[in-house]
């Protein structure tokens, strides 16, 4: 068994820690952050817990197997490649890397180094999402037309990531992880009204090679808390709303049939409104399954559900976002 190490116990880094510390079993925990304050808090919180106050003591700590990086995204890239290339196996939060390119050598430094590496995707490890994923395997709802997702909310602002960096990764990478394919283009636009040159909302949009399309809105400057998921299929319809208490998940039998029998163009289209199904999901915190997700990989040597390569798709997709909001919304080709 791997001995973990949590660098970065701050704002997300603190939630990481609890469920690593309470998971490990038998695993010895270290935390790292460069403030004190941090981590005088997180030994408190975590009796027992060992704390150390720089990177550099992390990787010359021998007992150490694998990192958990969980610091502002523009120290990603640099930490868990010197983690990879260390020999340790890696833990890192969303985004993977800033830039596609860093991206790509990390994933390809870990595969030479057969370390494993796994990005925090939390939303492919919520039960909700494992529901979906079903519904679509068994064909519940047809062929999908498109897709869109809401995750809006008041506040918490960011100072250095905007919007669409800050909270797209998860919408994405649940899109991507459903539909199992690649967008080939993406449109997207962007504002900033409280802080210059960061922007506050985004509107994206993903178009796929056969037609299929998602929107994503995402905004820390709105009214209302809004973490839902759509989806228009040609037999159903399903909305995931990770807001509700219970029942998050509810399944439209709702659609358009065509006839083979018409004499009209009317009689031809024909709309049906079925029952409305709110099934039972499983319940347990995603934090807590992606936890324990990476610990199983660690213990067998196996692929994560969210490695490197996933992190790339989502990475890819993020930069071409960027790239179109910066351009005005002009779109940028994938493929």
């Amino acid at each position: 068994m791997k001995n973990l190490a949590i660098v970065g116990v701050g704002y997300w880094g603190k939630n990481l820690l609890r469920n690593y510390f309470t998971l490990a079993s038998g695993r010895m925990v270290l935390a790292c952050d460069a403030d004190e304050k941090k981590l005088k808090a997180a030994r408190e919180n975590h009796p027992g817990l060992e704390t150390v106050t720089t990177f550099a003591e992390v990787l010359e700590r021998e007992d150490i197997g694998a990192v958990v990086i969980a610091t502002p995204p523009a120290n990603h890239y640099e930490l868990a490649m010197a983690a990879v290339e260390s020999g340790r196996d890696v833990f890192v939060e969303k985004p993977l890397a800033l830039s596609v390119t860093d991206g790509e050598k990390l994933v390809k430094k870990a595969e030479e180094m057969k370390a494993i590496l796994m990005v925090g995707h939390i939303m492919v490890y919520h039960p909700a999402t494992l529901f979906l994923k079903k519904l679509l395997a068994d064909d519940m709802l047809g062929k999908i037309y498109y897709v869109y997702s809401n995750r809006v909310n008041l506040g918490k602002v960011r100072q250095v990531e905007n919007a669409l960096w800050s909270f797209a990764p998860h919408d994405i990478s649940i899109i991507l992880y459903l539909l199992e394919k690649d967008p080939v283009r993406v449109t997207a636009t962007g504002s900033s009204y409280l802080r210059s040159g960061i922007e506050d909302v985004a509107f994206i949009t993903l178009h796929f090679g056969d037609g299929t399309m998602a929107h994503l809105h995402v905004s820390w400057l709105d009214p209302h808390k809004i973490r839902k998921l759509t989806l228009v299929g040609s037999k159903k319809m399903v909305v995931f709303d990770d807001v509700a208490v219970s029942e998050k998940i509810t399944i439209y039998d709702k659609g358009v049939d065509q006839k083979q029998d018409y004499s009209t163009y009317g009689e031809y289209l024909t709309l049906r409104t079925g029952d409305i199904l709110m099934p039972k999901v499983p319940s347990g915190e995603p934090l807590a399954e992606e936890c324990k997700h990476f610990l199983e990989a660690l213990e067998n040597r196996v692929t994560p559900r969210s490695d490197g390569h996933e992190g790339l798709r989502v990475l890819r997709v993020l930069n071409a976002a960027q790239k179109s909001i910066d351009a005005g919304g002009a779109p940028v080709n994938l493929l």
